[in-house]
């Protein structure tokens, strides 16, 4: 059984949206992740993920590491308590801890193969309530956006605990996405922005609500054709996640980098401290303004176009 799960980018809300704010997160498919799950001679449950030199029997992995822990949910799950005889093959294109959902994407693949490899079909709900579990192992206290847009594969509007709402997309529209290569975790952001905002509630709180403004606008933009007006929002929500603390020097020389070469706007995306940032850009600039993201550093660049 054979299994994949697209890459995601967030365009508006990040943090904010950890707070009941709304984002706006979109899949970015030319990066995913691959599961395979092949029947073993073996006894056991062998698991090879050569991109994070995993080659292991699942029994002696900590209930805790990050691939373990879906299959250990999963034949919870499912009431099994003899392990099946199995070998899983892992593998990915989506740069760790950069904001475009890796581990997210390595859980819903690993749960769509598995489930179908032990005849357990599962609806898209169940799939993204059961990464969502996983989500919250690693994360500590994330908005499950990551897993939401991954599972349904969709552009999606967004706000934690609420039903889901797919974003109509009017007019399609080009993103520059620009990889720091910085490793950055999301839990430790999240969980710092945490201590801020338990600090001085009152203007973080104000920040959340400016980002939750930015957002809904950014929406109706999207939705109704005129996605040119996202670049100022973009460079108004990153104003607002540098005061959050979450941007970096690395992140803010790509931002710039993306201004000056025509970027109708920038912003950073996800996380934050390292990671991604991403740019709108016309069409016809989108390779341009990807080449000075280069030359500013980036160690990597994607062109997406969101239709």
């Amino acid at each position: 059984m054979k299994s994949f799960a697209s890459g995601k980018i967030i365009l508006f809300g990040e943090h904010a949206v950890v707070y009941n704010r709304p984002a706006l997160a979109v899949p970015v498919t030319q990066v995913h992740a691959d599961v395979e799950v092949l029947d073993s001679p073996h006894k056991g449950i062998f698991i090879h993920a050569p991109g994070i030199d995993l080659h292991a029997e699942l029994n002696s992995l900590p209930a805790d590491h990050p691939i373990a822990s879906v299959i250990l949910k999963l034949f919870q799950r499912f009431g099994i308590s003899q392990n099946p005889n199995l070998e899983i093959n892992i593998s990915s294109t989506i740069p760790v801890a950069s904001g475009l959902g890796s581990g997210a994407a390595v859980s819903v693949a690993l749960i769509r193969a598995l489930s179908s490899r032990l005849s357990h079909s599962l609806s898209d709900d169940e799939v993204n309530a059961l990464a969502f579990e996983i989500e919250k192992l690693h994360h500590g206290t994330p908005s499950g956006i990551d897993n939401t847009v991954i599972t349904y594969n969709k552009p999606i509007y967004f706000i934690k605990g609420q039903p889901i709402e797919t974003l109509k997309v009017g007019k399609p529209f080009t993103i520059v996405i620009g990889d720091t290569g910085i490793s950055a975790p999301t839990k430790e952001s999240v969980g710092d922005v945490r201590l801020l905002w338990l600090r001085d509630t009152t203007n973080y709180e104000s920040y959340f609500n400016e980002i939750a403004q930015i957002a809904l606008v950014a929406r109706r933009s999207i939705e109704s054709g005129k996605p040119e007006l996202l670049g100022e929002l973009m460079d108004q929500n990153h104003a607002l996640l540098q005061k959050l603390t979450v941007s970096s020097p690395e992140l803010d020389k790509l931002v710039q980098a993306a201004r000056n070469a025509d970027a109708l706007g920038a912003k950073l995306s996800g996380g934050g401290r390292g990671g991604n940032m991403i740019a709108l850009a016309d069409q016809a600039q989108a390779a341009s303004v990807a080449q000075a993201l280069m030359s500013a550093g980036a160690k990597r660049t994607i062109i997406t176009e969101i239709a």
